[in-house]
């Protein structure tokens, strides 16, 4: 039988709520008391007493509901300091750190995202070895590391690995290599026997490193992108050049492009079909070895044309500049080049002679020499190496917002290509090209 304390604890506490009372503001709270055990009663239990302060009052015999999560009331909740707190800690949850491959670009990304570049230390032994520490918490965090391996490659590249491990040990919630130059992807097949696949290997030391996304621009070939046994978010940098293209007056029937060999039909097939469609001219290129090339023969009709040459990459620029002298001696009118990545490697333009361009190589074993440049334009996306900047008529285009916007999809968990209603208010995906 209950004892006499735990009958009046039980005849106070219906006795409070038969008689609700409602206080002027302020949502109703219990405060319980714990009554005090009795020396006298020895095997009575703990009796717990509740007060209500402040009750709910039934209306109409209805339950009543509080429904704070409403149309009037939830800005209000929105502004209370402690969300606020709680929504920064989850803008915080975004960190980007960049390498010493390409700052000015992965500060551009971050200007882009309205945030500051993560606060990383790297510095370089006397005998080479590289030392990466992170000088801010990223546990729990989705890390993007951006980080080029533009020349020197190897370098950057165990940069890149290092500030991967960094972040795994440091707890990353999800660590994503922003790669765009992928030095390694020209190795991505055997052409002759006992060769290596270089692409597959640097696809395996990224992901054994701990990264569990890769973000890259204009890779090389398509398949590079199965090398990786993680997810890879590939975006092409033409849709940057295409828009430049679009603000000279060039009348579209005067327009062709082409392509300088041919691994880059494909590319150059999906650039024309942005240029109103317009006509398909191929180099046909025979190398007689590694960064050597000579032109043979044209595809195509290209007399009284604007010729646009579309590549991937600009390493010594061999290709373009030869190139551009036979689609002058085919009677092309203008020539631009276009490229995603500008490698320009050992190049360094000292002096230009009328229609010819004195280059000096960083490699000691090549010499000076003037070469002709019958190019009216250069069009690139990335920053170039010092030294290149002054290559004439160069004309450098960001695609900082092209990889923050993707960078944003990603952490945001949201799609790559625009939906619908994206395209209703005009905006071009991202990440295609169409390329087939």
């Amino acid at each position: 039988m209950p004892s006499r304390a735990t009958s009046a604890a039980t005849s106070a506490a219906s006795s409070s709520l038969a008689s609700p009372r409602r206080r002027s503001s302020g949502f109703p709270f219990r405060r319980c008391e714990l009554t005090p055990r009795r020396a006298s009663v020895a095997a009575a239990p703990v009796a717990v007493r509740c007060k209500l302060a402040d009750p709910l009052r039934y209306s109409n015999g209805a339950v009543p509901c509080n429904s704070i999560l409403n149309e009037r009331i939830l800005p209000g909740v929105l502004t209370t300091p402690y969300l606020q707190e709680m929504s920064s800690k989850n803008d915080m949850r975004l960190r980007i750190f960049s390498g010493t491959s390409n700052p000015a670009l992965s500060q551009e990304i971050a200007n882009y995202l309205g945030l500051e570049l993560g606060k990383i230390k790297i510095k370089r032994f006397a005998d080479g070895e590289i030392y990466v520490q992170l000088q801010e918490s990223v546990r729990g965090c989705d890390v993007f590391l951006v980080q080029p391996t533009c020349p020197p490659a190897n370098e950057n590249l165990m940069e890149l690995l290092i500030m991967i491990d960094a972040c795994r040990r440091a707890s990353a919630k999800n660590i994503t290599a922003v790669i765009p130059y992928f030095g390694y992807a020209r190795a991505d097949r055997k052409t002759q026997g006992r060769e290596s696949i270089a692409a597959k290997l640097v696809a395996n030391m990224i992901t054994e490193a701990g990264a569990n996304r890769v973000l890259a621009c204009d890779l090389h070939s398509g398949q590079s992108m199965g090398y990786f046994d993680i997810p890879v978010d590939h975006v092409y940098g033409q849709p940057v050049i295409l828009d430049y293209l679009a603000s000279k007056t060039i009348c579209s029937n005067d327009l062709v492009v082409v392509s300088p060999d041919v691994g880059g039909v494909a590319r150059a097939r999906a650039f024309a079909k942005k240029l109103s469609d317009a006509p398909l001219a191929i180099v046909d290129k025979r190398r007689h070895g590694h960064n050597v090339a000579e032109v043979m023969n044209l595809i195509g009709d290209v007399r009284g044309k604007v010729a646009v040459m579309v590549d991937d990459m600009i390493d010594t620029a061999g290709t373009i500049a030869k190139g551009a002298e036979l689609l002058h001696h085919e009677g092309a009118r203008e020539v631009y080049a276009c490229s995603t990545h500008a490698v320009f490697r050992y190049l360094f333009f000292s002096e230009i002679l009328g229609n010819l361009i004195v280059i000096e190589y960083a490699n000691p074993s090549c010499n000076r020499e003037a070469v002709e440049w019958p190019i009216q334009e250069v069009i690139i996306t990335t920053h170039p190496r010092s030294g290149a900047e002054e290559l004439p008529q160069l004309t450098v285009l960001s695609v900082a917002n092209l990889l923050g916007e993707t960078i944003w999809r990603v952490h945001d968990d949201c799609s790559r290509l625009p939906v619908a209603t994206d395209y209703q208010v005009g905006h071009e995906p991202y990440s295609s090209l169409d390329i087939d």
